[in-house]
């Protein structure tokens, strides 16, 4: 269960359920509607207040994640209407973000101060690994894809930039930027996911990518991220954090911006 305590919007204790790419038993992880313009880190918040560091980030992302649940990618899915090519393009695009992604988590635990967030960020980017080669090669065959030619295939724009931020930030950020950054693939996925679940959908292969939510290991993925999240928040100075909403916010815009890739089949324009 994660607890999302303080704001109006996540007062309450919610039951995400998912299968993990981390542990192989998730980071799910990507038009009409525009990023609302609103969204981004706000100033002059102190670090000191009581509120939890997940609320004060979740506050400033909550209007990216609610353009999410209204892309025509995400509401496709569950009213069936999504075009076969346009999510046969997402998950080609997920196994190469997957491989990138892993690469980030792995620099998280190579930084990390404490054994126990080592063997956590090692396990993720294990899990993430094995996800893109099993879950990914099952889902291909149903779109008529072999795991070789979705390998082959180029990585779109938004797939390389996405990736790249991560590592830069992974490389050259503190520790406690790296995490933030990493954060919302993990958080935004279980919310969208929650979601997902409530809704189900008509078509069949995407019905079946659907109830790989079910069961509960994402679920204690996304606790033991966002604990680690609020030690590293409270302990952070006002500068540090600071970049943390920064980045939290940049990498939710990059969630959405992936959706977005596999709704308009991105591809590089020269």
């Amino acid at each position: 269960m994660v607890n999302h305590r303080g704001s109006a919007a996540s007062n309450r204790t919610r039951r995400v359920t998912g299968f993990s790419l981390f542990e192989y038993s998730g980071c799910l992880l990507d038009h009409a509607t525009p990023i609302p313009a609103t969204s981004g880190y706000r100033a002059r918040v102190s670090p000191t207040a009581p509120t939890p560091i997940r609320d004060l980030l979740w506050s400033d992302v909550e209007d990216i994640y609610a353009a999410i649940l209204r892309h025509p990618f995400v509401t496709g899915l569950t009213d069936g209407s999504l075009p076969r090519e346009a999510f046969r393009h997402y998950i080609v695009q997920d196994a190469h973000y997957l491989r990138g992604y892993a690469r980030a988590l792995a620099l998280c635990g190579a930084r990390a101060g404490e054994p126990r967030d080592t063997v956590m960020f090692a396990a993720h980017a294990g899990g993430a690994i094995a996800a893109e080669q099993g879950l990914h090669a099952a889902l291909l065959a149903d779109l008529g894809l072999t795991a070789e030619a979705a390998a082959a295939a180029p990585i779109a724009p938004t797939t390389r930039a996405y990736v790249d931020y991560l590592l830069a930030t992974a490389h050259g950020g503190s520790f406690a930027e790296a995490v933030a950054a990493v954060l919302p693939c993990y958080w935004i996925y279980a919310r969208v996911g929650e979601d997902l679940l409530g809704r189900g959908s008509p078509d069949p292969v995407y019905a079946r990518w659907i109830a790989m939510y079910a069961g509960e290991e994402f679920q204690s993925v996304v606790d033991a991220v966002l604990e680690l999240t609020e030690r590293v928040g409270a302990a952070a100075s006002p500068q540090d954090l600071a970049l943390m909403r920064e980045h939290v916010v940049a990498t939710s815009r990059y969630e959405w911006m992936f959706w977005d890739a596999g709704w308009r089949r991105e591809r590089w324009p020269i």
